[in-house]
């Protein structure tokens, strides 16, 4: 009898699916990070945070099951950091990619990247961990100080006026309302409010032909628009999640939940081009702001 093989494209996609239309209602979406919750993923292995689709599938699983402290390993990872997972605990899955060589019919080798799966757990589904001070960082500056500096060192234009949000290509400028147009809500200020925003346009500022040169390409078509701003709706997330400022959702956005989601439902991989392209954009904005 045949093995089925464990499809992680279509696993990772399924759970982030699930974690959207759970907060469809009141447009919350998995990426929306509140004060307590506002950090990347991290590996206990290796002690740095994940990358990508990753981040997206572990605050998903996280958001579902109340975990908050961000830390995630496999079983034999959190063995090695003197810890056990408690039996009966489910497994999140991460991917990773490897290269393996492929001969074509003319015996010319080639080198592809496959899709690997790895189950992990989050420390909340273990014993016997006791955090060292490695695994926090602390901050020289106030997250909101760090968000300034941040944004100042990308060297945008940024000008304010007016009642909307968004980036100009054809002057390569970016447009936000006046700062004190931005108001909070129970979980995030107003200045927070802002930045978020701020981190939003310039996902969008960075993939300019001249930094990013971000091509959405043929896998997308007709939805290219929509899935712009899935890129930079997660790029704002990375980017919020870095410096410590909490993201919400914006309410000029949900009128694109149903395109994400018929997108997400059509392709399996979508989610995965996604979130590659809003890392990418955000860590060229964190080489050239910071």
């Amino acid at each position: 009898m045949k093995t089925q093989h464990f499809d992680i494209h279509q696993a990772v996609t399924d759970t982030i699916i699930s974690a959207i239309e759970r907060g469809a209602g009141e447009f919350r979406l998995p990426w929306h990070r509140s004060a307590g919750s506002i950090v990347r993923p991290i590996n206990v292995g290796s002690n740095k945070p994940y990358r990508g689709v990753n981040v997206v599938a572990l605050w998903a699983i996280a958001d579902q099951n109340g975990f908050s402290t961000g830390l995630w390993g496999t079983y034999r990872q959190w063995a090695e950091a003197g810890a056990q997972v408690r039996k009966g605990e489910k497994a999140a899955h991460v991917v990773f990619f490897k290269e393996i060589s492929v001969a074509d019919d003319e015996e010319q080798s080639e080198t592809r990247l496959i899709a690997r799966a790895s189950p992990v757990f989050a420390a909340e589904q273990v014993e016997g961990y006791v955090p060292t001070k490695s695994d926090v960082t602390t901050l020289p500056m106030t997250p909101i100080e760090q968000a300034e500096s941040f944004v100042a060192k990308t060297g945008a234009t940024i000008q304010h006026g007016g009642d909307r949000a968004f980036y100009r290509p054809a002057t390569d400028t970016i447009v936000l309302p006046p700062r004190e147009a931005f108001v909070g809500t129970p979980t995030i200020s107003p200045v927070e409010a802002y930045y978020a925003t701020v981190f939003h346009e310039l996902t969008h500022w960075a993939g300019h032909e001249s930094r990013c040169n971000r091509q959405l390409g043929r896998r997308f078509g007709d939805s290219a628009y929509a899935a712009e701003e899935l890129v930079a709706e997660l790029g704002a997330a990375f980017l919020c999640a870095d410096v410590g400022v909490s993201a919400e959702p914006r309410a000029d956005h949900a009128q694109y939940l149903d395109h994400w989601l018929k997108l997400l439902k059509a392709d399996k991989r979508a989610i995965f081009a996604a979130a590659s392209k809003a890392s990418e954009a955000a860590e060229f904005l964190k080489r050239v702001g910071t």
